[in-house]
């Protein structure tokens, strides 16, 4: 089991910060994405491995005026 933005989400094998979005349908185009307080670079989702009991917090950046 991980933790999600304080939800509980089913670990899987293998899984990556890349699967983990596409997995939870998070389709905006600017997040901020850390594991275990460590902020994981965009270019790095599709190879951050995320580990079972792994707390991930996903972040919506929106800008406004």
């Amino acid at each position: 089991m991980i933790l999600v933005n304080g939800r509980k989400v089913a670990y899987e094998e293998k899984m990556t910060v890349a699967s983990l979005l596409e997995q939870l349908k998070y389709v905006f185009p600017m997040l901020v994405v850390r594991i275990n307080g460590e902020l994981v670079e965009r270019e790095d989702y599709g190879q951050a491995e995320i580990s079972d009991n792994d707390k991930v917090d996903v972040i919506h950046l929106i800008s406004g005026g």
